[in-house]
């Protein structure tokens, strides 16, 4: 019997301990696989591309620790009326025109590149957040949005440039899908982190400070880790020269027109939908408006997917044309917009037609985002990507500059007029998709396209 009780024990111990060691193996294997599973899924981009999307997203944190609490602190902090810090703002959009003309061009020109034009960049926004930091008055603070429009101006163009630079036509709706999803995580971030560090200790001015230190490691990132992409050899050293090619581009100019109607419906989604949520939605307890947790979460959802559905729909994007992918984004805007006026319209399940609204938006922006980029690369000469992306930039700077005032006139009208507004900007889809036929008859036919 001793020897019995002896024997079992360690029979059983050296069972158990085998079995462990299978476990452990098995699981190890199982990480594993999943692991490099997820790795072969990413897209397969160069490394400095990665770098860049790092970059942006560290940027991006800290615009996000600014971009919502600095108009609290301005009015209610520094004192200045909300006028005053509304044309304080506005003033970036001015500064950002300028940067993006300057950025195309310099990124263009053998003597900056895109390169040094990124360096600049990065130095101009860290410079500008000190001006934000220790503003105290109306030209402190104007100076410091100025320069920071003039850093994101000089920022698009040069940025775009080195991600075309460094990947072929079928990467590049993957890798400019990833840039963009980089400082869409970048910017939740911050505003998330922002909120949390202002609970905490009640000091804005320390957003600030933290801003221009992630502008400061974006420098340091951007003059370790990325080479110049710019191939100079037949290039005009003249800063301006690629542009009388632009602007006589017929295709470009077809292409303006759109890609401004899409960034105003962009505008239309972040600073005209949320006050039609609050103030015109027939829901809530008072019968109208939802309440502000509701419509935080709603666009917390809206982010969440564009975040998520990034990658993925670049992907499939590969299967269509870049005409036929702005034209799919035209279609899910339209209807998207059609769901916002069911949302003010319906006799009920409004919270239900806002988020299906919001799902429908969100795919519509990241089938855009990727296909605009790289449509203006497939026509650009290479020696001239940065001044045609210039271009492409400054529909944004237009379609921001005409949404926000348009929405807000529709909802200061009657409820009709504002229900009717978004149906308006559904049926304008449809002539952006006129615009979009326009376009693709004076594009060389699919085949020569796919050749180049």
């Amino acid at each position: 019997m001793k020897g019995d009780d002896i024997s079992f024990p360690g029979a059983d111990s050296h069972h158990s301990d085998t079995c462990v060691h299978s476990l452990n193996v098995y699981l190890g294997y199982s990480v594993n696989f999943r692991f490099r599973s997820l790795l072969s899924w990413l897209p397969k981009l160069d490394r400095q591309v990665w770098i860049l999307a790092f970059g942006r997203l560290l940027s991006q944190l800290g615009n996000g620790f600014t971009l919502f609490y600095a108009p609290i602190f301005f009015v209610n902090q520094v004192g200045l009326s909300a006028t005053a810090v509304g044309i304080g703002l506005g003033s970036s959009s001015i500064s950002g025109v300028v940067g993006r003309f300057i950025g195309g061009s310099a990124s263009d020109s053998p003597r900056w590149g895109r390169r040094k034009t990124l360096l600049a960049s990065a130095a101009v926004s860290a410079v500008a957040d000190v001006a934000l930091a220790t503003a105290f008055n109306f030209p402190l603070f104007v100076l410091g949005n100025m320069l920071m429009g003039l850093g994101i101006g000089l920022y698009w163009p040069a940025t775009e440039a080195v991600v075309a630079d460094l990947t072929t036509g079928d990467e590049r709706n993957e890798a400019f899908a990833l840039v963009r999803l980089a400082d869409s995580l970048g910017l939740s971030l911050g505003i998330v982190l922002g909120g949390a560090l202002i609970e905490l200790t009640g000091q804005y001015r320390l957003l600030f400070v933290i801003d221009g230190v992630t502008y400061v490691l974006f420098f340091g990132i951007i003059y370790w880790a990325i080479a110049e992409t710019l191939q100079t050899e037949g290039q005009s050293s003249s800063l301006f020269s690629g542009w009388k090619t632009a602007l006589g581009d017929r295709r470009l100019w077809i292409f303006a027109c759109v890609n401004t109607l899409i960034t105003m419906y962009l505008a239309q989604v972040q600073s005209t939908m949320p006050l039609y949520f609050s103030n015109i939605v027939p829901a809530g307890e008072k019968g109208t408006g939802f309440s502000t947790a509701i419509i935080s979460a709603l666009f917390t959802w809206h982010v969440a997917l564009t975040a998520l559905c990034q990658l993925p729909v670049a992907r499939f994007l590969n299967r269509l044309t870049r005409v036929k992918a702005l034209g799919l984004s035209l279609l899910l805007w339209g209807a998207g917009f059609i769901c916002i006026v069911l949302t003010g319209t319906a006799s009920g399940g409004y919270l239900l037609w806002a988020a299906l609204a919001l799902a429908v938006l969100a795919i519509a922006t990241v089938t855009y985002l990727p296909s605009a980029s790289a449509f203006i690369i497939d026509i650009a000469p290479e020696s001239m990507r940065g001044v045609y992306l210039s271009i492409n930039s400054q529909c944004w700077a237009i379609g921001y500059f005409i949404g926000p005032p348009l929405g807000g006139w529709a909802l200061d009208q009657s409820a009709q007029v504002a229900h009717g507004f978004w149906l308006a900007l559904a049926v304008s889809s449809l002539g952006g998709l006129g615009i979009l036929y326009a376009l693709n008859q004076v594009l060389p036919p699919p085949a020569t396209r796919s050749s180049e």
